[in-house]
């Protein structure tokens, strides 16, 4: 019988991502896909070394993903990312169809939360919240070694 995994422990592989970002010195933020209770993408935000504002982790995710399953809609995929997702990659996740996000940290200054979630897919399942504490805290440590 197989284990099916809880949202906290993929949160948390996705945590494993954005500190590599933070060890990079890119804005902490990881996003994992995940497909049939198994990782198919992993990514963490690439702005600084690539030097393109477009390279956020669940833009890198989402390509992965879908090179991964050779189509670009992943109506059967969870992504799992450790902070709110902003506009530009709200619109991504909605043209994939992505069927379920679940995020960590609320992102009140940039997250699509502030423009309302109508910019998403709508049969797409929304969870906020998950492990948010331990995710705000690698983005509020990272912001203030830069202080």
């Amino acid at each position: 019988m197989e284990q099916i995994l809880s949202d906290e422990y993929f949160m948390r592989e996705a945590l494993k991502e954005a500190k590599k970002a933070f060890d990079a010195d890119e804005v902490p933020v990881g996003a994992i896909v995940v497909c049939n209770n198994r990782i198919i993408a992993r990514a963490h935000n690439l702005t600084e070394r690539l030097n393109d504002v477009t390279a956020h982790a669940e833009m890198q995710a989402l390509t992965s993903a879908a090179n991964f399953l050779n189509g670009k809609y992943l109506n059967e995929c969870t992504m799992y990312i450790t902070l709110e997702p902003c506009v530009m990659c709200a619109g991504a996740l909605s043209w994939s169809q992505i069927g379920k996000i679940v995020y960590g940290a609320s992102d009140t200054k940039r997250g699509y939360n502030l423009v309302g979630n109508k910019i998403l897919h709508p049969k797409t399942e929304i969870i906020s919240g998950t492990i948010a504490h331990e995710c705000a805290d690698l983005i509020k440590t990272f912001f203030q070694k830069k202080r």
